[in-house]
């Protein structure tokens, strides 16, 4: 059994795509999931599960699809991997200052080779993108809300869905998993 981080992307936004938490959590503890809990209402979830990330995010997916009749991605990191990635932030600056304004982008799969590039070509307002540690970090100066990078322009120019959290509920979720 190893701890684990599951994101699922773009469900409780706006009324669209709801799966509330409680649910989730079901879910995952009818997968046989151990310690599971949730963070906020967007779709963090950590937990205690044996076998590889990728089998967990096809379980789950399967599992909501069945229960709710859509199928939003989920990403599944390892406690190690989210350590890793929590090293590999390239705006450590801004993350201790504004850390509602840095986010890191999960995607389904490693990042396609100058993704981060094509991506910043594209933003304003000095908003900064690199890829570290197979990840896509994002620093908005103005806030997400403003940005006219969106998440379909994001996911084709990465080659699969990515999902982001802000700095705080990525620190976060790293404390719930210790």
């Amino acid at each position: 059994m190893g701890k684990f981080v599951a994101l699922l992307r773009g469900i409780n936004v706006g009324g669209h795509a709801r799966v509330p938490m409680a649910e989730l959590r079901a879910l995952a503890e009818g997968l046989g999931w151990k310690q599971v809990r949730t963070y906020i209402q967007s779709g963090n979830l950590v937990f205690e599960a044996g076998g590889k990330a990728s089998a967990l995010e096809a379980a789950l997916e399967e599992s909501l699809e069945k229960a709710f009749g859509f199928v939003p991605a989920v990403i599944v990191r390892s406690a190690s991997e989210w350590t890793d990635l929590a090293a590999a932030n390239p705006f450590p600056k801004e993350s201790e200052s504004e850390p509602n304004r840095v986010m890191i982008g999960l995607s389904k799969h490693r990042p396609k080779p100058g993704a981060a590039e094509e991506i910043e070509a594209r933003a304003s307002a000095g908003e900064r993108v690199r890829e570290a540690g197979g990840t896509v970090w994002f620093h908005y100066p103005e806030g997400a809300g403003n940005s006219k990078l969106t998440p379909s322009l994001i996911d084709r120019l990465v080659g699969s869905p990515l999902t982001a959290r802000n700095w705080r509920t990525f620190l976060k979720l790293q404390e719930m998993l210790s």
